[in-house]
């Protein structure tokens, strides 16, 4: 232990002023002397594992029949020798040790159950990813789905951090009412429900995550004081971090202040992007708050870091991220493609068109490395933060162009403390539920009493 005064701090401990809350990263003074990590409070925080639940819609262009034929999803090769070259999961290959591909199991729950739900895919779909429950057709306030996945676990964890898990977005989700198809919008606008009848809102405006991890405290009087200022946060706890840093050892200062630096950058990065969007420049998402960049890959990245500072502070274990929004007429021209996303994914089953789809998907799995690099930097204990998280990935559609659920896309990345082995590509036996999946994760992450999930049929081998 490096901790001047041989005492420990807790690994709850909050730097506050001006209604600010800063958590601190694992520190060799949160573990008492002469007992092992494991057993200690911090350590304990420390071996817990992270968990982001990532939805991406429109499925993927290597779930048709042609596009799975070119390998443009699912590698061709089972097991561990896997070729990722023509798959749009080709950014991952660097990270191929930690990397779990599971293809060909099903969301049937997508599907339309009766004749009034037909053409209502894109209003299920979203709402079926992490419940595997089939949504209620309504427009009203009785919407009803299933608990999802990063919930069960969030209600399994959260108890002991300030934040149970957070909920965040890419896209406009703040639409009410009905949107079409006899569905209500909320079914589109989450991936996230705390129970069948509770979907829980998403955030898309960093400043509003970085006020709830941060600055959430205070009265508004004080709240609207740090905004008006060009102050970090950080100045408002100058004074208890100095106190702190003074009774610390030369290692933990050397955290605290990597710690402290990448959250003024991140600050700083958000006030850039509202100084640009108030400049009156004309927006290419006019509707989007000030605080939201325009450019997607910044946006995206953005979330991510936000992700990182709260695993290291300990203040969630949970994220669900939604990268997209059904019918969402995006264009990405970083990915070179020119089409917008909801028609590109309608390809026709032309291929050059399908082609065409891949590249999107490329690009939205381009965007993870920087994410699992940054996780990557950071170190608690005798392993990275990269090696306790377990990032899934995935869609509750499959062939875009045909509305299908049949071959969804569905991978891991990530250590998630050993509980999957990685570098592994898993190809489930046809009509298997992708339910079966998350029921044996929901194992492995110690929720061992769930006998099902969703319309589970049972267990998957992982």
């Amino acid at each position: 232990m490096d901790y001047l005064t041989g005492k420990h701090i807790s690994r709850r401990t909050l730097l506050k002023g001006m209604g600010a809350s800063v958590g601190l990263p694992l520190l060799d003074a949160m573990v008492p002397a002469a007992r092992p990590m494991a057993t200690t409070e911090a350590g304990r925080a420390a071996d817990s594992t992270r968990l982001v639940c990532i939805e991406n819609v429109h499925g993927a262009a290597g779930c048709n029949d042609l596009g799975a034929s070119l390998g443009l999803w699912a590698p061709k090769e089972e097991g561990k020798n896997f070729d990722l070259s023509l798959s749009s999961m080709n950014p991952l290959d660097p990270y191929r040790k930690y990397l779990t591909i599971v293809s060909d199991t099903d969301s049937r729950m997508a599907d339309a159950f009766s004749p009034g739900e037909i053409g209502g895919d894109h209003f299920r779909t979203t709402a079926v990813f992490l419940t595997q429950s089939h949504p209620k057709q309504t427009q009203g306030s009785d919407v009803f789905a299933g608990p999802s996945f990063d919930q069960l676990y969030a209600q399994h964890v959260g108890d002991a951090t300030p934040i149970p898990s957070m909920q965040l977005t890419i896209e406009n989700v703040d639409q009410a009412g009905g949107c079409a198809y006899g569905y209500s919008c909320v079914y589109t606008d989450t991936i996230s429900w705390a129970s069948a009848t509770q979907p829980l809102p998403m955030i898309r405006d960093p400043r509003a995550v970085f006020e709830q991890l941060f600055g959430a405290g205070g009265t508004p009087e004080q709240r609207a004081e740090r905004l008006a200022t060009d102050r970090s946060i950080l100045d408002w706890v100058m004074g208890e971090m100095s106190g702190l840093r003074r009774d610390l050892g030369p290692a933990d200062r050397h955290r605290l202040d990597l710690y402290t630096t990448n959250i003024r950058e991140l600050e700083q990065r958000i006030q850039r992007i509202e100084a640009q969007n108030s400049s009156g420049e004309e927006r290419q998402i006019p509707e989007a708050p000030v605080g939201v960049p325009d450019d997607f890959g910044e946006h995206v990245r953005l979330m991510f870091d936000l992700q990182v500072l709260a695993f290291m502070a300990d203040a969630t274990r949970v994220f669900s991220f939604k990268m997209g929004r059904d019918a969402s007429p995006r264009v990405y021209p970083e990915s070179g493609s020119d089409s917008p996303y909801h028609a590109a994914s309608h390809h026709g089953g032309r291929e050059e068109r399908i082609r065409d789809f891949a590249k999107i998907n490329t690009y939205h799995v381009s965007m993870l490395p920087y994410f699992l690099d940054r996780l990557a930097d950071v170190s608690e204990g005798d392993s990275t933060l990269l090696d306790k998280t377990m990032v899934m990935y995935g869609s509750a559609m499959a062939d875009s162009n045909l509305h299908n659920h049949i071959r969804c896309p569905l991978f891991f990345v990530g250590g998630a403390n050993g509980l999957l082995e990685g570098e592994n590509h898993i190809r489930a036996t046809a009509g298997t539920p992708m339910a079966n999946v998350m029921l044996s994760t929901l194992h492995k992450l110690g929720l061992d009493h769930l006998e099902t999930f969703g319309n589970s049929t049972g267990t998957f081998s992982l």
